[in-house]
Order: C-alpha cells, then structure tokens, then sequence
C-alpha cells in the first residue's frame, strides 16, 4: 500500500475522557454563581444548592440501613436539578464543610456510592479552578 492511503503519522490512540463533574473543597464565598454547592449541615435544599448531614452508621451497603450517605444523596439531588433544567448548568461543584467528618463524608461518597462515583471525581481544593484574579494572587 502506498503511503497516501494509509499514513502511519496519521494513526493515533483515542484519547479517554473523564467526563465526571469536578468537586472542590472551598468556602462557599468562592463558588461562583454557575457552580453547583455542597453544604454541610442543616438548610433549605434549592436547585443549584444542596445540604448533607454527616452521620455516624453501618458500612454501605448494611441490610439495616439506607445504603448512601447524605453526602451521596445530597450530590444526587444537586445532578437530578441540574438534569430536569430547575437550576444551573454547573460544571463543577463546590463541598463547603465545616469539620474533617464533612470532608471524609464526601471524599467517602465520591469514593463508594455508585452514583457519585460515575459522575462527579474528587478534584482538591478551589483554587484549582480558578484563574490568578478569582484567587486573589
């Protein structure tokens, strides 16, 4: 075969996509308005805006209990709202915690429940995203 029909400089490997939604750690004064937020504790759930309660219990998975955290479920409903259009069309979230438990329960849930894991990735912390002027530096 000649070259002009099968150009060896032209095959390539396909390139793989992580196309799961970024989660970072900040304070909630720097999500901008087209982020999705995480928030520990207690609050009114809005579209574009969810709250997880931190809680102590069995291991996923435990026949006496529900098998997702809050954290877990919290990252659901924010993905369900931005699916249905009822809030923004954020691409990366924001986990606003207050203590280490907060922390480890969403590491925990982007780690073990089926649905975070597919679609979000754990992505460090806030000024990742950001360019030099929304950090301040």
């Amino acid at each position: 075969m000649s070259p002009q029909f099968f150009p060896s400089w032209r095959v390539s490997l396909p390139a793989f996509i992580d196309a799961r939604l970024p989660v970072f750690f900040a304070d909630a004064d720097q999500a901008a308005a087209e982020d999705g937020v995480l928030l520990e504790g207690e609050g009114e759930s809005v579209p574009g805006r969810d709250y997880f309660e931190v809680t102590e219990g069995h291991p996923v998975g435990c026949a006496c209990c529900a098998p997702r955290n809050g954290a877990g479920v919290a990252l659901s409903r924010l993905l369900l709202a931005r699916a249905r259009g009822k809030g923004p069309f954020f691409r990366r979230v924001v986990a606003v915690v207050r203590s280490e438990a907060g922390r480890e329960a969403v590491v925990h849930a982007i780690d073990t429940d089926p649905l975070a894991s597919a679609c979000f990735v754990l992505a460090g912390t806030m000024t990742v995203g950001l360019s030099r002027e929304e950090r301040g530096s």
